[in-house]
């Protein structure tokens, strides 16, 4: 609506200044009309004509805006969409994991009333009678607790987000029940408790009163590949052995132990992998693809004198080179992408000191940054439209696609602009290399450079640094609250496990308790398995970890920012010691529940 109200408003305008600078001359005519009618004339054929060069020189343009052109604006929606797409994976992430533990208890909640069930059989109660019992448990617990996590979660988690920015938000936000969510947990929720207690007690039911009044009988165990490794086999001790044998002989807890570590080491290292990476594009743009300190951009007629004097008198410059730089769009097919810089040097020879593309410009060399090929969606040898701000378009065929993390850019080496647009390029742009400046320092040049009169501004990859930092610094809250619901999770999946091990093989460890084992040997006949188990489920979630974690990248990239997956070894190693941690402490209390077992019980006859 704006841009159509508008669409005649620049010719207008510039009507409207025109005029006005002409009427002090336009008030001397009329008045000297009716004194000398015909110089007056002649006056008003000069006016005339000057009005209509200076409308055809000058126009007035307009520059249109919108909210996501503000950087506050900007930066709080790239935000959101960070946040977003983290969102849309953690929790399926969290909800597997809980699904697996609570399928898994709820399936041993069944298993331990055998006995019970075979009574009820034998009583002659029908199946869905003893079954439904279960059923409303397992249905309580599924709803009971999606309706807590729901409430709660939805009375913190995001408040605690929004707080982080409320800069952005001036008014008090309010979180509403988000109705589709809930109940999509809640049916997941269900499948877990009541799927698992279907599961389970059909198969339960299957069996007659007298062989569900009966133990269970043990697992036998089988011959495992690593036996058929003569000589690493041979050199193994005998608890090594038996541990071994154990992991493979309850194959479906080795395989929940392991998802679960993994799970809570993936998530673990995601959250550090978010925040390294988002870090990353701003270091390694200013890094390894730009190596100078600050960008002067000059006026369409710079004295190129004056400006050299201003840098040589500041101890901060060491060197420059000049380029012409200008914005443009490049169009491929149904594809558009706006506001691209287009750098070309005026010597190919000292720009690779100061952009590493990791390849000299050639002659007639166009190449593109990495983001704009993306979505444009083409490939070296393709060819794109290219219309500069000026409105001269010409077609370029893409040489070559370089690394870039922010920003779009097309390189055009001298000789190809020259052939494009018929003349060679004008510098009106300098990067700087500078040593080590202070915030005053940056400020006192950028101001000496401006009053030289042949600048328009300057501008410091400082800032952009910063920026890049504050942006991953306002993740860190969201960071540490994945990783300690992370470590929660693991924890009790680690915990759950290991009793529901102890509790199966309650006689096996009294067995060999009685036979004359140490506590500390009985202890570590079941943490051995436990080892094993989480140095596994963290080797396979390292690997997790970076896939989870690129795909969120992937999700969170904006038009403009790339963010290349980096994981610092400081969460390789919170997430290594938190499952390390969590094994130890499961040890010892598992230690202490070993210690106090009740042998003679335990061994006693059901039968």
């Amino acid at each position: 609506m704006l841009k159509k109200a508008f669409k005649n408003r620049a010719d207008q305008r510039t009507t409207e200044l025109i005029d006005k600078k002409i009427a002090p001359q336009q008030s001397l005519i009329d008045q000297a009309r009716q004194a000398d009618p015909q110089a007056a004339a002649q006056q008003q054929t000069k006016l005339n004509a000057f009005r209509t060069k200076a409308l055809k020189q000058a126009q007035t343009t307009y520059t249109w805006q919108t909210r996501k052109d503000l950087p506050g604006f900007s930066a709080y929606g790239e935000s959101s969409d960070r946040i977003a797409a983290i969102a849309n994976v953690f929790p399926v992430f969290f909800f597997l994991i809980a699904a697996l533990i609570t399928f898994t208890t709820i399936t041993r909640m069944v298993e331990e009333a055998r006995s019970e069930i075979g009574t009820f059989k034998a009583l002659g109660y029908t199946k869905w009678e003893i079954s439904r019992n279960y059923y409303y448990y397992a249905i309580s617990a599924g709803v009971i607790g999606a309706l807590l996590g729901a409430i709660i979660g939805n009375e913190t988690l995001p408040r605690i987000v929004l707080a982080l920015y409320k800069q952005y938000i001036a008014l008090d936000w309010v979180v509403g029940l988000q109705w589709i969510v809930i109940l999509i947990a809640l049916i997941f929720a269900l499948i877990a408790t009541l799927g698992a207690a279907i599961i389970v007690i059909r198969k339960e039911l299957v069996e007659g009163p007298a062989a569900l009044m009966r133990p269970k009988s043990p697992k036998s165990a089988k011959k495992i590949l690593l036996e058929r490794i003569k000589p690493l086999w041979n050199h193994l001790s005998f608890n090594s052995k038996v541990s071994y044998r154990n992991l493979f002989r309850f194959k479906s807890r080795m395989f929940m132990t392991i998802i679960g570590i993994a799970g809570g080491t993936a998530l673990i290292l995601t959250g550090f992998g978010i925040q390294n990476s988002i870090a990353a594009s701003g270091n390694r743009q200013y890094s390894e693809i730009f190596d100078y300190q600050a960008v002067v951009k000059l006026n369409q007629s710079a004295d190129f004198t004056k400006v050299k004097n201003v840098l040589n008198n500041n101890d901060q410059y060491q060197n420059s080179t000049a380029i012409n730089s200008s914005t443009a769009k490049l169009i491929k097919g149904k594809n558009q992408v706006n506001d691209v810089n287009i750098y070309t040097p005026k010597s190919v020879q000292n720009f690779a000191k100061y952009v590493h593309l990791g390849f000299n410009l050639n002659k007639k060399q166009v190449v593109l940054s990495k983001k704009i090929a993306q979505l444009l969606d083409v490939k070296t040898g393709d060819s794109i439209r290219l219309t500069m701000t000026d409105g001269k378009k010409t077609k370029l065929k893409v040489s070559a696609i370089s690394q870039n993390f922010i920003g779009h850019f097309v390189y055009l080496s001298p000789e190809m602009y020259q052939q494009k647009f018929g003349k060679s390029p004008k510098a009106n742009t300098l990067l700087l290399h500078l040593k080590e400046q202070t915030k005053s320092q940056r400020k006192k040049l950028a101001n000496q450079l401006l009053k030289s009169g042949a600048v328009m501004g300057t501008s410091y990859t400082h800032d952009v640094l910063s920026t890049v930092s504050k942006m991953s610094s306002s993740l860190k809250p969201i960071v540490l609250i994945f990783i300690l619901l992370s470590g929660v999770l693991s924890f009790v999946v680690l915990y759950n496990l290991t009793n529901i091990n102890v509790s199966e093989r309650i006689r096996e460890l009294s067995t060999i308790k009685v036979l004359g084992f140490y506590n500390n040997e009985v202890t570590m006949y079941i943490v051995r398995e436990n080892i094993i188990l989480t140095i596994v489920g963290i080797v396979v979630g390292y690997g997790v970890g970076n896939l989870l974690t690129a795909y969120i990248l992937n999700q969170a990239a904006t038009e403009q920012v790339i963010f290349p997956l980096t994981i610092s070894w400081f969460g390789y190693l919170v997430a290594t010691l938190l499952m390390i941690v969590f094994t130890a402490i499961v040890m010892l209390v598992t230690h202490k529940k070993l210690q106090h077992i009740d042998m003679i019980g335990a061994l006693k006859s059901n039968e």
